[in-house]
């Protein structure tokens, strides 16, 4: 298993949710609930499968390709309970769209549901957008002269504490230690450890951005709502945050069975925007396309939110303007790893074309 789960799997998966509580195998924990958990295979599986066990998120070498094993657990097991998660898997859009929002789903929320709403109510907007701008700028002036770069360890990962520094008044010096201070709760409240979210989110979004020079070029100068659209596209083709969980409060029908009240739900995020009964051609990074979707954020009012939009505005804007010719390294093509949280681990580029 990867380098997550040493950590404890779920520590990224919206912090504030729980983690799971060790349980028997599947079929243990069948007998031990008196059968409860009802699962029978869905229609649209067809009726024969081609496998007898479904696989796992958390097999060796989805790290790699995580969609591969999506696609098997979407197709053939729109429910089923996994040993190495020890919880109930959904894959489906229509099932993890529900259970992210469903009152009977509890625990955590995503930044930009409801709780969210009711924590912000004074969110100055051109603020924000302000000090975004600013910290962008700063930032991409700082590796413009330099003859290679990675965007990930010299940008993605300072944007997103710079930003809130910025916004609370916390001098630049100091933007790592807010990761974990009391400054961006001040901003953040809930959504505070979106911060690191956010730098997965700005990274694989800046991969998209530059690997297509002609779509570089034409979002630099871009309106808002373009850039806006390039954003959406990248969250839903490659989520930051791949898993979450929830746990039932009540009986649940969803696709291919019954969960019953009590039980953990892991929910696929990034199967459930590959879903091809939600997405034309899912697999396909498309920012114009005409049914786009995302389901990393809510669409309340959240500053997490609202900073991750604006972050990959400025972004585009700064980079391309303090290196027009930027350009990924010569022969270097972006690798995304991960299993709970997924992003590049590196974005080489050349400032200078």
């Amino acid at each position: 298993m990867s380098d997550e789960s040493n950590s404890g799997i779920w520590r990224d998966a919206w912090a504030e949710v729980p983690p799971m509580e060790p349980g028997p195998a599947p079929r243990a924990r069948a007998q031990a609930s008196g059968g409860r958990a009802r699962v029978t295979a869905h229609p649209a599986a067809g009726p024969s499968r081609s496998r007898t066990v479904a696989p796992s998120p958390l097999d060796p070498g989805a790290t790699r390709d995580p969609y591969r094993v999506h696609r098997v657990l979407r197709e053939e097991f729109p429910l089923t309970f996994d040993p190495l998660l020890r919880a109930w898997v959904l894959s489906r859009y229509a099932d993890v769209a529900t259970a992210l929002t469903d009152a009977r789903f509890t625990h955590g929320h995503r930044p930009g549901d409801p709780p969210c709403a009711q924590t912000h109510t004074d969110v100055d907007e051109a603020e924000l957008r302000s000090v975004t701008a600013r910290t962008a700028h700063v930032l991409a002036r700082r590796i413009a002269d330099r003859p290679n770069a990675d965007l990930v360890a010299d940008y993605c990962h300072w944007l997103p504490a710079g930003t809130v520094a910025a916004a609370v008044g916390v001098p630049y010096r100091d933007m790592m230690r807010l990761v974990r201070g009391r400054a961006a709760s001040a901003l953040a409240g809930q959504c505070t450890s979106q911060i690191s979210v956010r730098e997965k989110a700005l990274a694989s979004f800046l991969a998209h951005v530059l690997a297509d020079p002609e779509r570089a070029r034409e979002l630099r100068d871009a309106p808002p709502e373009e850039i806006a659209r390039a954003w959406t596209e990248s969250l839903r083709h490659d989520p930051p945050v791949q898993i979450a969980v929830r746990r039932t409060a009540a009986e649940v029908r969803v696709s291919g069975g019954t969960i019953p009240a009590g039980e953990p739900v892991a929910l696929l995020i990034g199967a459930a925007c590959r879903d091809p009964e939600r997405f034309r051609d899912p697999d396909r990074y498309d920012p114009p396309r005409d049914d786009p979707g995302q389901l990393t954020y809510g669409s309340g009012s959240c500053p997490a939110v609202l900073l991750a939009a604006l972050e990959a505005e400025y972004s585009v804007r700064a980079l391309l303007d303090a290196m027009p010719r930027l350009r990924l390294a010569h022969g270097f093509r972006p690798e995304r790893t991960g299993l709970i949280t997924r992003a590049p681990r590196n974005l080489l580029v050349r400032p200078g074309g």
